[in-house]
């Protein structure tokens, strides 16, 4: 059954591994995307659940949409991050999801605080250190997605600390229902406050919102929620380091990024990856930490 678990694992970060090339393919603001993938995803989640008549009775719906907040923050600054740099630099700060987890995990979670996952974590931090200091052009993205992984980190570990043995159905429900209703009040006054080009999609760009609502949000928040019921947070946020892999390789394919990228980016990725292959290698050989 666990194998199976780690699969739906695995697929979740392929998923995410294209949810940055939306930011790109779709002009909008940033804000005005993650208003448009939080309602759709919540929409077409809903009439999910009705077609299936699925019971959501029973659930801390509080708390669940507490997280759906945290999670639409969480996305604002991931895509705000593409908006200011490129999909390569967005899904590489993601990688500091691990170094954020080694931190928060144990006030969260109450467990053994690791010296060892730290020690590799800080390796991937020299990484994005490396990059920030060479690519002085995209140092605001680079700090938005450090905002972000921090952000991601946070809600991957509260998932875990609320979840009471209720569906992971449940719980997407009442967290995109939290995250649907915070972007319809936040906005408008975000928009009070900064000018908004535009707010209406142009053509194709409503196939790439219905595409990153229902693919790269609802079945990728599923899966997600659900591994986290048998898979430890931190081979969780671990798994999610592949997620850059991916991003990277769909930005070059698709949007050509290779020429947008200096030797500084890729010492950096290579430290940021033999982080995740440090960490792999210590979980599995069950190292002392």
């Amino acid at each position: 059954m666990q194998k199976f678990d780690y699969l739906k694992l695995h697929i979740s970060v392929l998923l995410a591994g294209f949810t940055g090339l939306f930011a790109k393919l779709i002009s909008l603001n940033e804000v005005v995307i993650v208003w448009y993938r939080m309602l759709f995803a919540f929409v077409l989640f809903a009439v999910m659940i009705l077609l299936m008549r699925k019971n959501l009775k029973d659930c801390d719906a509080l708390k669940y949409c507490g997280l759906g907040v945290l999670l639409a923050i969480h996305l604002m600054f991931f895509f705000g991050s593409i908006k200011y740099s490129n999909v390569s630099i967005g899904v590489v700060c993601y990688s500091l999801v691990g170094f954020f987890t080694v931190l928060f995990e144990p006030m969260i979670c109450k467990t053994k605080f690791s010296f060892v996952e730290l020690f590799y974590s800080l390796i991937a931090v020299f990484g994005i250190w490396l990059i920030f200091n060479f690519d002085a052009s995209y140092r605001f993205g680079i700090i938005l997605g450090i905002i972000s992984a921090a952000l991601f980190a946070l809600y991957t570990l509260l998932n875990k600390a609320v979840e009471t043995g209720k569906s992971a159905r449940c719980m997407l429900f009442y967290e995109l229902l939290g995250g649907t209703v915070f972007m319809s009040i936040f906005v408008p006054v975000y928009a009070h406050f900064i000018e908004i080009p535009a707010f209406v999609p142009m053509g194709i760009e409503w196939l790439w919102i219905i595409i990153l609502a229902f693919f790269c949000t609802v079945l990728l928040y599923l899966l997600h929620i659900a591994v986290l019921k048998t898979i430890p947070a931190f081979t969780v946020s671990l798994t999610g380091n592949l997620e850059p892999v991916y991003g990277i390789l769909f930005a070059i394919i698709f949007l050509g990024e290779a020429h947008d990228l200096s030797i500084s980016f890729y010492i950096g990725m290579i430290l940021i990856f033999s982080s995740v292959f440090l960490q792999s290698f210590s979980k599995n050989k069950k190292l002392p930490l």
